[in-house]
């Protein structure tokens, strides 16, 4: 099987200290994406970074930053977002009054547009918003913190929106990408790429990588090295 497979670590991992290195040096490790954790203390129970922060990295990477919105409402921060320097924006359903508008909204602004679905989240949202979303992302752990475990049951889903995406790109639709976030790491990435996603997003498998094996280029090779089996 020929695929392009995406790795996207999530800073929220990364040492906060020094997050210009950090994002920097998994860059140079081979990551594809930036993996930008926003999160509001009200949508989830967590407070991470926003808009400052994102525009505080932008220069320090060539590679796309993939903002993930753990906020409600949605709509008021997506403008700031985009001019910080975001090149993907993705937000929950349950965040928006009209999923449709804030789709457009994010491509109005020149971004990339996603839509996330928590564990227990319907697929019902896509019926009517395939032809506007460039990415779909699915949650393997409830939002809010980092360093949770995989939910198994979150596979059978990611096999019914790869048939979703795939009929509609049969149909004459754009591509998307079909990302996970939670739980991801050397020991299942390869199940989760079975099962139809070609974008991961890993946190503590990667800035948990311990200098006594490889560092983060150690941690990018296992996991290309699972991903060349699928």
């Amino acid at each position: 099987m020929t695929q392009a497979f995406r790795i996207a670590p999530s800073i929220l991992s990364a040492d906060f200290a020094r997050l210009g290195e950090e994002v920097r040096a998994v860059e140079a490790a081979g990551a594809d994406l930036i993996h930008f954790d926003v999160m509001d203390n009200h949508y989830v129970p967590n407070l991470t970074i926003g808009p400052l922060v994102c525009e505080a990295l932008r220069p320090h990477v060539q590679i796309p930053i993939d903002v993930h919105l753990m906020v409600s409402p949605v709509d008021r921060i997506v403008g700031d977002f985009a001019k910080a320097g975001a090149n993907l924006i993705s937000f929950h359903p349950e965040a928006s009054g009209h999923v449709d508008r804030t789709l457009q909204l994010i491509r109005d602004c020149g971004c990339r547009a996603g839509i996330v679905f928590n564990p227990a989240t319907p697929l019902c949202h896509l019926d009517h918003v395939m032809d506007k979303l460039d990415l779909i992302l699915l949650m393997s752990v409830n939002p809010g913190f980092g360093g949770q475990k995989f939910i198994a049951a979150t596979l059978p889903k990611i096999r019914a929106v790869r048939a979703r995406i795939d009929a509609h790109v049969a149909a004459g639709g754009q591509s998307i990408w079909l990302e996970v976030d939670g739980g991801v790491k050397v020991d299942n990435i390869a199940e989760v790429a079975r099962a139809g996603a070609d974008a991961f997003v890993a946190g503590s498998a990667v800035f948990g990588a311990a200098d006594a094996d490889g560092g983060y280029r150690g941690v990018f090779t296992r996991l290309r090295a699972a991903l060349a089996s699928v």
